[in-house]
């Protein structure tokens, strides 16, 4: 919510409740409250000048201002109760009374304002638990990280392992550097890029060391923040991301674990029409249908479940290009594993071809992890180096888990 909408809603808050003192403090104080019975004797006493009967309660006035229980006061109010001899009493005392009906206003008002506050308040605590922003107004909005053409620092030599994924990603940055290259002869560039492989890969850093070696914007978003409980918010997001990054072109989006957005439809056997999810795959759809590649805008997108995908969204004209991100092989797991080692300091026993030899089927991720873990081990153990035998214990920690000392078997 702006600061200025804040304000207001605080000061409505702050005059209601000085109302309330006002009329619950200040008047009590000019009005003194007497019983039925008080009330009755002093219109015996000829004490009482005027009184006016309203619905609920007698308010009076005394001919002379007097002390009454410590207080000095000349209005009084007492409850109405009903007296069929009231009338003849005031009569005969020559006490002047007037019927009144009170308006209910303010009760009305508090009875319509106070629930629609409350729904209010409860409506902006549950989306601020979405996460929908500081205002309800910036719910469609899109959620994307947007980096500058020089926030990302991550090249090519940065991603190891995957040499044949980033020889068919040169092709992307070469566009986005020079278009009018594939222009010439009229050819275009894919409107979308699909990594496919197993988590872990480096799907995500060659997305970005595509985009920080074309030096362009990059718009970085998770398939599963599109989505959210309200139906439409979800397409809103999609529209609003490309329409902003038409206007940032030339740049790269990048949406990952795609396939929290773009399951195949007609999935849910229960009003599958009007899923949000499958609203806001349609709008995808749309509008990778409408934007033109020729401005610059490349998407990339990456999944770990390619087979669930809608088959729309893989057709030529939308997503153009997969491109396999497998695990590495024993070459690409030694250069991961010498681009993980080259941070850290390792003693000259560390033959990293043969660490390479025993990880078999381990990914990029994981290699990194064995690094960290020999570094922590070497580190608790007090050492100036990370040696052979420190990887070797990470490699199998990963593997099989902590080691069971004192565990016996019969």
């Amino acid at each position: 919510m702006p600061p200025r909408a804040r304000f207001s809603l605080w000061y409505f808050f702050v005059a209601v409740g000085l109302l309330f003192i006002i009329e619950g403090y200040v008047l009590s104080e000019a009005v003194h409250q007497l019983s039925y019975s008080e009330f009755k004797t002093l219109i015996r006493e000829n004490k009482v000048d005027t009184l006016v009967l309203a619905q609920d309660e007698i308010r009076g006035r005394l001919k002379e201002t007097r002390e009454l229980r410590g207080r000095t006061t000349r209005f009084f109010t007492t409850v109405r109760v009903e007296d069929a001899e009231l009338v003849q009493l005031l009569d005969q005392h020559s006490v002047q009374y007037a019927g009144k009906v009170e308006s209910q206003w303010l009760a009305t008002l508090l009875s319509w304002i106070v629930p629609v506050l409350l729904f209010f308040g409860i409506w902006m605590f549950v989306f601020r638990r979405m996460g929908a922003g500081n205002s309800v107004m910036t719910l469609g909005r899109n959620r994307a990280k947007i980096y500058g053409e020089n926030d990302v620092q991550m090249t090519f030599n940065d991603v190891a392992g995957v040499q044949e994924a980033k020889d068919e990603l040169v092709e992307i940055v070469e566009f986005l550097r020079r278009p009018e290259k594939y222009q010439r002869l009229g050819g275009r560039i894919p409107k979308g890029v699909l990594l496919v492989g197993p988590p872990g890969t480096g799907k995500t850093l060659l997305a970005r060391a595509v985009a920080g070696e074309a030096k362009v914007p990059f718009f970085s978003i998770s398939g599963s923040e599109f989505v959210e409980m309200i139906v439409g918010v979800g397409a809103s997001r999609v529209r609003d991301l490309f329409a902003q990054a038409e206007r940032m072109a030339p740049c790269i989006v990048f949406i990952d674990e795609l396939d929290a957005m773009g399951k195949a439809r007609g999935t849910t056997p229960l009003m599958s029409g009007h899923d949000e999810r499958e609203q806001t795959l349609n709008q995808l759809l749309v509008e990778m249908d409408g934007f033109d590649s020729r401005k610059g805008v490349c998407l990339l997108a990456a999944t770990n479940r390619p087979e669930i995908l809608d088959p729309a969204l893989l057709r030529p004209g939308r997503f153009d290009r997969q491109v396999l991100v497998d695990r590495p092989d024993l070459r690409g797991r030694e250069e991961i594993l010498r681009l993980h080692a080259s941070k850290v300091q390792l003693s000259a026993d560390v033959d990293l071809r043969v660490l390479a030899s025993r990880t078999p089927g381990f990914v990029g991720a994981d290699l990194a992890n064995v690094i960290n873990e020999a570094a922590l081990l070497a580190a608790r153990a007090d050492k100036d180096a990370i040696a052979m035998d420190d990887l070797e214990e990470a490699i199998e920690r990963i593997i099989a888990g902590l080691e069971k000392k004192a565990r016996v078997l019969s």
